[in-house]
């Protein structure tokens, strides 16, 4: 039987969830409408239309109706999985955004990995190691902290794909193993200052759990040092790496339409970013819904994972009483 403080937990999430996503597509959907430009220019190409033809496309597009109009049959459609017409491509937006996906989520799988390893691992090193090793990694994460994702990219195309070779400069690859050649960069570019930030939180969460009472007496009772990091440092550290880790996921999602743009992956960022430029709206307000869901349902799954790692935080308060 689940237990009624969970079932009350997730009844109120998925309740935030729901109106999240209400609110976030009445804003983008306005934020769309309410920009400059009018799509059936771009429909046109610069042609000129007879006033039948032009009305026509009005029409098709509902753009003509008053806004909550025009807002109301687009929830209505996103209710019942249908998310419109492209402007661009005259194509279901559905079938467009799910051909795309795939390259999207392998490169957040990537990315989010070497996230996780990397800022694990270095901050892990900084907290446990001597001094210099100390000074080290912290000069290494200021680094990659400071260094945004599309400036990594430009550097690592420079270095890799056009001075060596070692790597494609643009698409995402055909099979499995192409497809990783192809993305290696790309992933490396998205993780690399979510990787300073996470390495940084980590070793001060476990140099905060070293001061810590029980860890003197551990050692004072001369407990192994790696038991001693195993049991009491990393379990206290961990609901703050995680939670870290989480925000980490949900930022490569939002940075994957520079780095997208940048090696020419086809993925939804790089998608996202061309419907803009040519206000294909149904496009636009797709993806965008769809990035704040994938956002929100981290944040759900981080929150219901921090109690099981610390007894001490309550669900949904990640703070230890």
């Amino acid at each position: 039987m689940p237990r009624p403080d969970l079932v009350r937990f997730l009844l109120r999430r998925i309740g935030e969830l729901l109106a999240t996503l209400l609110v976030a597509s009445f804003l983008v959907h306005a934020s769309i409408r309410l920009a400059p430009g009018r799509p059936e220019t771009f429909l046109l190409g610069g042609r000129g239309a007879s006033p039948q033809a032009l009305e026509a496309i009005r029409s098709h597009y509902h753009l003509d109706d008053p806004f909550l109009v025009q807002y109301g049959k687009w929830l209505g459609g996103v209710v019942t999985g249908d998310l419109g017409t492209s402007v661009q491509y005259r194509s279901d937006v559905v079938d467009l955004v799910a051909s795309r996906m795939p390259v999207t989520l392998a490169l957040i799988g990537m990315a989010a990995f070497l996230v996780i390893a990397g800022g694990l691992l270095l901050g892990l090193t900084g907290a446990v190691r001597g001094r210099r090793t100390d000074q080290a990694v912290l000069i290494t994460t200021s680094v990659a902290v400071a260094t945004p994702s599309f400036i990594a990219a430009i550097l690592l195309l420079s270095l890799f794909s056009v001075r060596l070779g070692w790597f494609p400069v643009l698409g995402s690859g055909d099979g499995f193993l192409d497809t990783l050649h192809h993305l290696v960069l790309p992933a490396v570019a998205l993780a690399l200052p979510f990787v300073g930030v996470l390495a940084r939180v980590t070793r001060a969460s476990l140099l905060e759990q070293f001061a810590q009472d029980h860890v003197t007496v551990a050692r004072s009772r001369g407990v192994p040092e790696r038991t001693v990091v195993r049991r009491h440092v990393l379990r206290g550290a961990l609901g703050t790496v995680v939670t870290q880790a989480g925000l980490a996921l949900s930022g490569l999602m939002v940075c994957t339409i520079l780095v997208e743009s940048a090696f020419g992956l086809g993925g939804l960022g790089e998608f996202l970013a061309k419907s803009v430029t040519v206000k294909d709206f149904p496009v636009v307000q797709a993806i965008s819904l769809l990035t704040i869901a994938l956002f929100v349902l981290v944040n759900l799954a981080v929150d219901l994972v921090h109690p099981l790692i610390d007894p001490r935080v309550r669900l949904g308060t990640r703070s230890s009483e």
